[in-house]
């Protein structure tokens, strides 16, 4: 919003289209915004958690490492786990150093290895050796890694290389991969249709069920108050309709519903906190109106849903991607001479604070139910994370902004570079310019797909077809449109490990592949220090490593043996 990044730009970058920013107003209108997504996502958390049974992979991982150091079972079991806990870890910390030393260079290392061949490496297939990848990969169901793996093969491998042949025919050649205007506007609409149909498809069959299971508890007060007086492992009927095959799942559930909390008190809390909302944020940025506030709050609630979705099968959080689609809506509806640039800007945090804050909620619940923690205790620690995080974020962005000359973005200051990036989407839903030739009918027919294999799966499930197991997972599939073809192969080959690993030892598996996959996505996050760290001491890695094609090597030894003669 600041003038510095407003800089380059030929309108919108004075009057109401630039706003500085300002701490007391940053604080507040976090408060206001981070706390919705909270309430927005909680009458679903039992649908999420139990009754789809969710992996959330990042609350499942901390889950695991947290039971394998407290764990009940017995110290034998616990030295092994912590064992091949420690191993994984310093295994992917020793891997991640190793590689530093043959990335000596840009499209240096291993992370570029052409690993299924050149041209499929140009289409972005290839397998970068991030743990992290292979660790959720292990953690996640094998229809979600194949489902991704379809998506990716269907987008990166069909879809995609098709559009960019008709580069200056449907869209401006030579633009940035980050350009709306270009071939990501394809990738990001086409994955938010899809994602929309199978979470407004999951949304509304929640919301049946769940009316219908009130209606018939008001019916039947007796039956009502038997369950409320306690019974062992009570679940309710419109939150689980699966059997529980452990005591352990059994248990957890009893725990995790243990702690009620009435469907009508977040509705009310999210009503009571988008009003205030509606009130105030037009006050800290006038550029948004009353009515503006007020659409943002209505349509949070179905993004943070299908984002939370989402990042329950996926691990992917691309609030983000919401974010972007909020910059178009509302900086073309509230125009360039009334402000559009702030006003689209304002919006999308107010949407991407909705949806990042449901999505990191649902995960600690995951943590919560599988460590048997009270959800009322795992709420309240949401709640006093998000009041500091709401006032220590704004604090830190405040001296890097004044220390790194207000923002300013040039040949010798990279911060901040996104700040270009969502101005000019900004720009873009505020001028003429349309989007890329075709892109809404292309997401009128994916969307019509995505909702047809949904209601396919929904209906193979609900009367036990065969074919309900080959059905793929519209969200993860549509996650394969946004991210690059590596993670999907990365996670692919953490299934197969699993996979593999069951078949010679199934009980070994199920005991320490959780152990083994924390130590994975661990040790890749602390190894992804280990670069910046050498970079802050001056060290730079040795040796270049670099994978070319045949004709590519044939010409580098030729320009070198007449580059050896000429000297």
């Amino acid at each position: 919003m600041s003038r510095n990044a407003a800089e380059g730009s030929k309108f919108g970058n004075e009057g109401n289209n630039v706003e500085e920013p300002n701490l007391g107003r940053m604080v507040v209108f976090l408060l206001l915004t981070s706390f919705a997504g909270l309430f927005a996502i909680t009458p679903f958390r039992n649908s999420l958690i139990i009754h789809h049974r969710l992996t959330f992979p990042s609350g499942t991982a901390t889950a695991h490492l947290i039971n394998t150091m407290h764990t009940p079972q017995g110290a034998r079991q616990t030295s092994k786990q912590v064992a091949t806990l420690l191993k994984a870890f310093c295994g992917t910390v020793a891997w991640s150093i190793f590689q530093w030393f043959f990335a000596g260079g840009g499209d240096c290392g291993f992370r570029t290895l052409p690993t299924f061949g050149i041209m499929a490496y140009r289409l972005g297939f290839s397998f970068n050796f991030s743990m992290t990848n292979v660790g959720v990969g292990m953690f996640c169901p094998y229809k979600i890694t194949v489902s991704m793996l379809a998506g990716s093969l269907i987008s990166w491998g069909l879809v995609w290389p098709y559009i960019e042949t008709k580069a200056g025919d449907w869209y401006p050649k030579s633009l940035d991969d980050d350009n709306i205007s270009g071939i990501n506007g394809y990738r990001v609409f086409i994955g938010i249709s899809m994602i929309l149909a199978d979470g407004l498809l999951h949304m509304l069959s929640i919301l049946i069920r769940t009316l219908y299971d009130m209606c018939k508890q008001q019916d039947n007060p007796q039956s009502m108050q038997q369950n409320a007086g306690g019974q062992q492992f009570y679940c309710l009927s419109a939150v689980i309709d699966r059997t529980t095959h452990s005591f352990d799942d059994r248990r957890r559930t009893q725990v995790f519903l243990r702690d009620r909390v009435p469907s009508m008190v977040p509705v009310i809390g999210y009503m009571v906190l988008s009003l205030i909302s509606t009130v105030v944020i037009p006050h800290l940025y006038t550029q948004l109106r009353y009515h503006h506030v007020a659409f943002a709050y209505l349509i949070a609630p179905v993004f943070a849903f299908c984002n939370a979705y989402g990042n329950g099968i996926t691990d992917m959080n691309i609030a983000s991607t919401y974010g972007k689609i909020a910059i178009l809506i509302f900086s073309s509806w509230v125009g360039l001479q009334d402000g559009g640039v702030v006003a689209g800007l304002a919006a999308c945090a107010i949407i991407v604070s909705n949806v990042s804050t449901a999505s990191d909620l649902m995960q600690d619940y995951k943590t919560g139910y599988i460590t048997l923690t009270s959800p009322h205790t795992i709420s309240i620690s949401q709640i006093a994370g998000t009041a500091l995080g709401c006032v220590i974020n704004p604090v830190i962005f405040w001296a890097f902004f004044r220390v790194y000359n207000g923002g300013a973005h040039d040949d010798t200051n990279g911060i901040g570079p996104y700040a270009k990036v969502y101005r000019g989407i900004a720009m873009l839903g505020i001028t003429e310019n349309e989007l890329p030739t075709h892109t809404m009918l292309f997401c009128k027919v994916f969307f019509a797909l995505a909702l047809s294999v949904s209601v396919l799966r929904e209906v193979a499930t609900c009367r036990s077809w065969r074919v309900r197991r080959y059905v793929p997972s519209t969200i993860a599939m549509a996650v394969a449109f946004f991210v690059p073809p590596t993670i999907s192969i990365g996670m692919f080959v953490g299934s197969a490990a699993i996979y593999l690993w069951g078949r010679s030892d199934r009980d070994d598996m199920q005991l320490m592949s959780p152990a083994a996959a924390c130590g994975l996505i661990c040790g890749d996050g602390f190894g992804s220090l280990v670069s910046p760290m050498l970079t802050l001491v001056k060290a730079t890695p040795p040796i270049c490593i670099m994978f070319l094609s045949r004709e590519v090597n044939d010409s580098l030894d030729a320009f070198m043996a007449a580059k050896a003669t000429s000297s």
